[in-house]
């Protein structure tokens, strides 16, 4: 096991991401149906979280594959399912490195989740690898320019340097980056713009969701309170959601700008 995957496993096992995951639960169903997943195919979810997008596909009749990097993820992602009355084959593995033969899978998808691995290219080739030839993927990810590109960047301001060769998940939002790491491949490419709804109460109940649920701000907290800079995170993290705010009646509400990636394995 690599220093990344322990960190990745660390990080995503802090707070609740399950709660966070649950706002933005439609995406996955919008990806099942952009991606027309029917009954029967043959279905693997890269980095599933808590089954945002594995849960609708096996509602669809698929034989759906869940995998991801976090057995807690995964632990949440099984819940989910027996709420939803589906089965899904949970499988721990890394997006970099997918533990399947070439040509398995009819789809692949994946809504947020292989955009966190760090080698793009790797992660684009083992996507198109597993598809069968003809075979068919959708990929969500955040676009660096939303209001999602700008709460990671704050949250950056506050984090460890990365490590060499590192590149940013929001680049997995950008047309000209995706078009480049799947070159190699030869899938056909398609793109669409998108954005997720977010709605709070406050900008404080905002920050006290994202500062106790979301693993990559509650990692950095030991750190950041015995250098005395944890308050000064919790202090820009308002003003971003104050800035980006689009309510009128005390609430927070605002966009969080996606790219949805689909594409075609040569046949």
């Amino acid at each position: 096991m690599t220093e990344a995957q322990d960190r990745a496993r660390a990080v995503w096992s802090s707070g609740d991401f399950d709660a966070i995951a649950q706002r933005i639960w439609s995406v996955g169903d919008e990806l099942v149906e952009k991606v027309g997943i029917g009954a029967d195919e043959r279905v693997l979810d890269v980095a599933c979280g808590t089954g945002n997008v594995s849960i609708p596909a096996a509602a669809k009749g698929a034989d759906v594959t869940g995998l991801d990097i976090t057995p807690k993820l995964l632990e949440d992602a099984q819940r989910n399912a027996e709420k939803f009355g589906v089965e899904v084959n949970w499988v721990e593995g890394d997006a970099q490195d997918l533990p399947f033969d070439d040509n398995t899978f009819d789809v692949l998808v994946s809504t947020f989740g292989c955009m966190f691995a760090p080698d793009h290219a790797k992660t684009a080739a083992e996507i198109v690898r597993v598809l069968k030839p003809g075979g068919r993927f959708g990929v969500v990810a955040w676009r660096p320019e939303g209001n999602i590109g700008k709460f990671f960047l704050t949250i950056a301001k506050y984090a460890p340097p990365p490590p060499e060769g590192f590149q940013p998940p929001p680049l997995w939002g950008v047309r000209d980056h995706v078009t480049e790491i799947f070159a190699p491949t030869g899938a056909e490419l398609a793109f669409e713009d998108g954005a997720a709804h977010w709605r709070f109460e406050s900008a404080e109940d905002t920050v006290v969701e994202y500062s106790e649920k979301f693993g990559p701000i509650v990692m950095l907290r030991p750190q950041l309170e015995a250098d005395g800079r944890w308050d000064d995170l919790l202090v820009d993290l308002e003003a971003l959601f104050k800035e980006v705010n689009s309510a009128t009646d005390g609430g927070v509400e605002f966009d969080g700008a996606f790219l949805t990636t689909q594409g075609t394995k040569p046949g």
